[in-house]
């Protein structure tokens, strides 16, 4: 079972207004932390103060890292087409193609669940289901939260987690339009922008 867990830290919750600061993506291979990709990224703006007491980075912490534009194609690289998972999805993925959109740059190709939205389902009745409440739940070691790194490593074990209870098996994926369905939603990945500057070339040549 081959997967990438990843998230997200923000200057706030708008994508397209608020900036990335900070990205983390953790491939799993069959239980198993097998790859990370985890920087701090320069949002060139002031992290507000309510941004900065959730995930402790500061503007010292951010400035002269690699600015977002420089690092959607080594994140892409990193994760190809590998199935890809997050904790309430949707945000980490709007603001992530808010900056593919915006630098028309390449994005990675995996679907992405949502383990909040599984969750949901796999284990109804809970007072709420936030990453830390799943992770206490089912006992999953922890530390610090709202870090990205961090925040992608308790999500892939929650992943994991989930597969278990949904099959009965370690390590065995399910189909994955049923872990889409379980979602409720449609499915979920990132717009492709590749540029073909190859064929545009050749084009030219024959005009």
């Amino acid at each position: 079972m081959r997967f990438i867990a990843f998230d997200l830290e923000t200057t706030g919750t708008l994508p397209g207004v608020d900036r990335i600061v900070e990205i983390g993506a953790v491939r799993f291979i069959n239980g198993e932390v097998e790859a990370v990709f985890s920087t701090l990224v320069d949002p060139r703006i002031p992290i507000p103060p309510d941004a900065s007491r959730v995930n402790k980075i500061t503007d010292q912490m951010v400035s002269g890292k690699p600015t977002i534009d420089k690092l959607l194609e080594p994140f892409a690289e990193f994760c190809g087409q590998d199935i890809l998972v997050a904790h309430n999805a949707i945000f980490d993925a709007q603001f992530l193609t808010s900056d593919v959109r915006k630098y028309e740059s390449r994005a990675p190709r995996g679907v992405i669940l949502d383990t909040y939205t599984i969750a949901k389902r796999v284990y109804p009745g809970l007072a709420n289901y936030r990453l830390g409440t799943l992770v206490q739940h089912l006992n999953i070691p922890a530390g610090e939260f709202h870090r990205a790194e961090g925040d992608a490593t308790y999500c892939g074990k929650l992943f994991i987690e989930l597969v278990k209870k949904i099959t009965g098996a370690a390590n065995l994926m399910p189909p994955i339009e049923n872990l889409v369905n379980l979602t409720g939603r449609a499915e979920l990945s990132f717009p492709q922008l590749d540029p073909q500057p190859k064929q545009l070339d050749l084009l030219d040549g024959l005009l």
